[in-house]
């Protein structure tokens, strides 16, 4: 055996950021669904699909950490099959394409820029519903602007995240991706 076989192969872990950002929508009956939970009695967000701007950055963190491109080239509007799919549908999807392609989820760390809804009451909630979908720790911290700019004048709200992820183990052992 020589030395190169020997050495155990180095597992380098990959991150990925992303930035994701919706309109509040002027539909009353459009209900707001923002890191997998509905929020009664608040404004919705707009987009393609159910405009939950947190579950939608978590996939695009994974998409990025992966190299598997972005939430646009995988759940794009060209696909009919996700016009109002649910954010849950998004992440649960990311997270299968992502370990098929051999990783493990570290982790996943979201802040959520936005004037509305207040979303300290609900963070630990929120937290537990996204790492029971992704199948790992998910945190999440909120802020606004102080009424500075779009998200300041409630127009919307953008979220970002970063995403950790690790090679999964071949059968021998050495890192697959």
């Amino acid at each position: 055996m020589n030395a190169e076989q020997r050495t155990p192969a180095v597992v380098i872990p990959r991150t990925g950021v992303a930035v994701d950002v919706h309109a509040f929508s002027e539909d009353p009956d459009r209900p707001l669904w923002l890191a997998c939970l509905e929020w009664p009695g608040e404004r919705a967000l707009e987009g393609h699909s159910d405009g939950d701007v947190v579950a939608h950055v978590c996939a695009d963190a994974l998409f990025s950490a992966a190299g598997l491109g972005d939430l646009g080239s995988n759940f794009g509007v060209d696909r009919p099959d996700m016009r109002g799919a649910s954010g849950e549908r998004i992440l649960a999807e990311a997270v299968r394409l992502v370990t098929e392609a051999g990783f493990v989820l570290g982790n996943i760390a979201v802040q959520l820029v936005a004037q509305a809804p207040v979303f300290s009451p609900r963070r630990l909630e929120a937290e537990a519903r996204l790492s029971e979908i992704a199948g790992a720790p998910v945190s999440v911290s909120a802020t606004t602007t102080d009424r500075l700019g779009f998200l300041g004048r409630a127009e919307g709200a953008m979220a970002m995240a970063s995403a950790l992820l690790v090679p999964a183990a071949r059968s021998d052992g050495s890192p697959s991706a």
